[in-house]
């Protein structure tokens, strides 16, 4: 097995790896959300605490299907396309991470210290 092969089937895990936390995430988020509405009786702080459960999924799914695609980029088909498709992915993806941290948090990362997060209960 040459050296590419090898590095195409270790993308292949990660993007298998990646599906597998956001298909275990969603899960886990819906479990979250229903017990802590069992607890509360509260369908908002229910959403909420589902809704932050899986935006965190994501980011962390997102980071994963990024490294897949710089091993396959980088190891396996390193041309001026790839790595052109590649930038644009990670672009993308670095927006929507950034975009779900805002919307998990409340408040954009450099603002974190300065005020604290809008309460969100109505």
């Amino acid at each position: 097995m040459t050296f590419t092969e090898t590095m195409d089937h270790v993308a292949q895990a990660f993007e298998i790896l990646g599906v597998l936390v956001l298909v275990s995430g969603i899960f886990g988020s819906t479990w979250l959300a229903v017990s802590v509405w069992r607890r509360s009786h509260q369908g908002w702080k229910s959403y909420q605490a589902g809704r932050a459960s899986f935006g965190r999924v994501l980011l962390m799914g997102l980071e994963i299907l990024v490294a897949a695609d710089l091993i396959r980029t980088v190891a396996v088909e390193p041309t001026l396309e790839s790595v052109t498709v590649l930038g644009l992915i990670v672009v993308i993806r670095t927006v929507l991470s950034f975009s779900l941290e805002v919307e998990i948090d409340g408040v954009a990362p450099w603002r974190r210290n300065a005020s604290p997060p809008p309460d969100r209960q109505l």
